[in-house]
């Protein structure tokens, strides 16, 4: 197997599937020629033409109707949001359009679209850049939101996202794109989507994450390992609608502590709704009260505080320690 990034792996996904369906086309501002503001695309319109990876003008609203066009007559759209912060500009066609296609069609139509985006906090972006704004999207009837959290992960994803015959949100963290390489399989092969992983095994405390937030939660549960002997399982959500509950219920009820991390803001956002669900599922199993880890309820910081304002590994410990000694 090859080691790769993160960006490499996605640009691999886009590769193959362009390969091997004439019906998929990749698109988006400035992904052509540059490749994409973070050469996510790059090489992909030498190797398929201008016919099937193109650039669009200046504005995501147009990206968004083309889109939902496109996949009425029956293409398999990728597009990218250059900048997750900017898709307000779309939300009309994917969460008024794209996401209720089906529903309004009783069944007829069906948007197999894929709107890729980096998004998240990490690399000091200008305002606008790095906002998490997947609660918004997975509140939202008719949406899967996606977000991988490694290499190997992504590239089997986004090859699902693409075959799927509804309209997917696919995030790709920023500070993930090159923080790190993986044995990635060279060929074709998919994750499912909605499907968690656990990707370390414990059973005094499960701690509940997706995305960048992966990274600081194992590094968490290692130091927690190192103070004090607990063991702490970190889930993965990997996808963030739907949400694999049963594996987060499933390993409370072994555990009976639960933590939930996420970098977006605290209120009404992905974390709320995994805790709301473990109370419901579970709440004879627990011995105490979920923590929720998040960033405050504000704007997204100019980059002097960003540091300040993401969760970090300290905050995690000490969620997971209060719950161990509640």
């Amino acid at each position: 197997m090859a080691q790769m990034t993160m960006i490499q792996a996605i640009t691999d996904a886009m590769r193959l599937e362009l390969a091997r369906d004439p019906k998929v086309l990749v698109f988006g501002e400035d992904v052509g020629v540059n490749g994409g503001v973070f050469r996510a695309t790059a090489g992909l319109q030498e190797q398929f033409g201008e016919q099937r990876v193109f650039d669009t003008p200046l504005a995501e609203s147009g990206i968004g109707g083309l889109a939902v066009g496109l996949a009425v007559q029956g293409f398999r759209p990728v597009a990218e949001i250059q900048f997750f912060g900017f898709v307000f500009e779309a939300f009309d066609a994917v969460a008024s359009q794209a996401a209720r296609l089906r529903y309004r069609s009783g069944g007829r139509y069906h948007a197999p679209i894929v709107f890729r985006s980096p998004f998240g906090g990490g690399v000091k972006t200008p305002e606008l850049h790095a906002d998490s704004l997947e609660g918004l999207f997975a509140q939202t009837p008719g949406l899967k939101v996606v977000i991988p959290s490694n290499p190997y992960d992504a590239k089997g994803l986004l090859i699902s996202a693409i075959r799927d015959d509804d309209p997917v949100i696919f995030l790709e963290h920023m500070k993930l794109y090159r923080s790190f390489r993986q044995e990635v399989p060279e060929g074709d092969y998919t994750v499912p989507l909605g499907k968690a992983a656990v990707v370390r095994p414990g059973k005094d405390v499960t701690v509940i994450t997706y995305g960048a937030m992966v990274q600081t939660s194992l590094k968490a549960a290692d130091k927690v390992a190192e103070s004090r002997g607990a063991q702490v399982e970190v889930i993965d959500l990997r996808t963030v609608s739907p949400i694999d509950i049963e594996t987060v219920v499933e390993s409370v009820k072994k555990t009976n502590r639960a933590v939930v991390v996420q970098e977006a803001q605290r209120k009404a956002g992905v974390a709320a709704e995994v805790a709301a669900q473990i109370n419901e599922r579970a709440i004879l199993h627990l011995e105490a009260p979920v923590i929720r880890v998040t960033s405050p309820d504000t704007v997204y910081p100019f980059a002097a505080i960003e540091d300040q304002w993401l969760p970090t590994v300290g905050r995690v410990v000490k969620a997971i320690e209060d719950v161990l000694d509640f």
